[in-house]
């Protein structure tokens, strides 16, 4: 087995976050680091080297595809995979966050069970 996926979760949402660590923490595979919001995912990043990152659409302040952009520009993420986390999954929602460079769209509220399952992919081949 090669190195655990590095996986960062950004969330405004205590509670969801606190989700997400229950589903993430203890899978062998993966290392988690969850973030309350864009400013502090954009701290973490360089030192973290996250492979695949869930945003949050919604957050106050900065929300995901701001965020987005911002990690975008950090060469430690150069081949790092996006994927967003919302409860607007309309075709026309999920297309225009895809075309922000998201390689999936996961919808709220997900399935802590699968969970791991879905990042694995998205750490595998981009497809959530």
């Amino acid at each position: 087995m090669n190195d655990a996926l590095r996986v960062m979760y950004v969330d405004d949402e205590p509670d969801i976050r606190m989700i997400v660590e229950f589903s993430l923490e203890d899978e062998p595979d993966m290392t988690l680091l969850v973030c309350d919001g864009g400013p502090a995912a954009i701290a973490a990043a360089p030192a973290f080297r996250p492979e695949v990152v869930l945003l949050d659409v919604m957050m106050p302040g900065m929300d995901g595809p701001s965020t987005l952009q911002q990690l975008r520009t950090l060469p430690e993420l150069a081949d790092a995979r996006f994927a967003f986390v919302t409860a607007k999954v309309q075709a026309q929602e999920v297309a225009h966050l895809r075309s922000l460079g998201a390689v999936a769209v996961i919808a709220k509220p997900f399935d802590p069970m699968t969970l791991a399952e879905q990042v694995r992919n998205l750490g595998k081949d981009g497809h959530g």
